[in-house]
């Protein structure tokens, strides 16, 4: 008997090495076969349209294809859950922004995943500014005139947003809490649909991309404005920021990092950083980013674990200093 847990052993350790082994080689010759990129979020918005062009860059430095997968509902939280119950091999990652990462952990006590338990971090990949737009019928030109008319028509007014607890709603209810203005929120399934309103007339404004708000003006269909960031957008650096056009310490700048689920491999977060910096870095890429109203960013993992903390702090403060409550 004694032999017999001998030769158990020697055939467990022998297994363990034979997996650990196994695991190591998948781990060198990744990727083999074709990698997922979750953008929880509908085609068409922001977020995707930031997904797409660096999953395009991704798949042909990876040498296999980045196949996008538009996973929307629960103001991003869908896709994220799904994301961090996959596997940890590489095969499925996260393109997400401040939303997901910092904004909803803040607001839902029991949200399905944990923005620094569940995932690990890849890189930074940009930062951007929302705008507010209005419909070209509107009579205001400028941030005080819409606080103006707001405040003339109180309860009248109202902005859509791609839906309760995103970044586009956070934006509207600190315009409104900070400019003391009562306002509607009309929550939408998507930025589409929340641009949408606003040319439809549902809604009398909204808070967007630039990138996906930049069809409607060019044809004189929506007008911006001012942009929600601390500073101007390079996009268009004529169009002014909220907080400079009289509503002092207003800010909301979208930004958005590419995660995989907590376990991945050490050596696969490090293959998967140094290809998505080296894309970010590439001046094509660049240009296809600046071009459509993003600032390419990229970071090393260390560094966007460490702006996941802070800027879960941030919003916490901020959500209370404003009473923001999702709707």
């Amino acid at each position: 008997m004694p032999h017999l847990k001998i030769i158990h052993a020697c055939g467990a350790v022998a297994l363990a090495l034979g997996c650990s082994i196994q695991a190591a080689a998948q781990t060198a010759a990744y990727p083999t076969r074709a990698v997922r990129v979750v953008i929880p979020y509908p085609p068409g918005g922001g977020n995707d349209i930031i997904g797409r062009i660096v999953a395009d860059d991704l798949g042909k430095r990876l040498g296999q294809q980045a196949i996008v997968d538009n996973r929307s509902g629960g103001s991003t939280a869908i896709g994220a859950e799904h994301v961090a119950r996959s596997a940890p091999d590489g095969y499925t990652l996260l393109i997400t922004s401040h939303t997901t990462y910092a904004l909803l952990p803040n607001l839902r006590p029991k949200l399905g995943y944990d923005p620094q338990r569940d995932f690990e971090p890849v890189s930074l990949l940009a930062t951007q500014s929302f705008a507010l737009a209005v419909h070209p019928s509107l009579p205001v030109k400028s941030v005080k005139q819409i606080i103006d008319l707001a405040r003339a028509r109180p309860g009248q007014l109202s902005f859509s947003s791609a839906g309760g607890g995103t970044g586009t709603h956070f934006s509207g209810e600190q315009f409104r809490v900070l400019a003391n203005l009562d306002m509607l929120h009309v929550p939408y399934k998507g930025g589409n649909a929340a641009i949408t309103s606003v040319l439809s007339g549902e809604t009398t404004m909204t808070f967007a991309s630039l990138s996906a708000l930049s069809p409607f003006v060019t044809t004189g269909k929506l007008r911006i404005i001012a942009v929600t960031s601390a500073k101007r957008s390079p996009l268009d650096p004529k169009i002014p920021t909220i907080a400079e056009s009289g509503l002092k310490g207003y800010e909301m700048t979208p930004w958005y990092g590419l995660t995989a689920p907590r376990g991945t491999p050490a050596a696969i977060v490090d293959r998967l950083n140094a290809a998505v910096v080296a894309a970010i870095q590439s001046q094509e890429t660049r240009d296809r980013m600046m071009k459509v109203g993003y600032e390419p960013a990229g970071s090393t993992p260390q560094q966007l674990a460490e702006y996941i903390r802070s800027e879960l702090a941030r919003y916490a403060k901020l959500i209370k200093i404003i009473g923001f409550a999702e709707q």
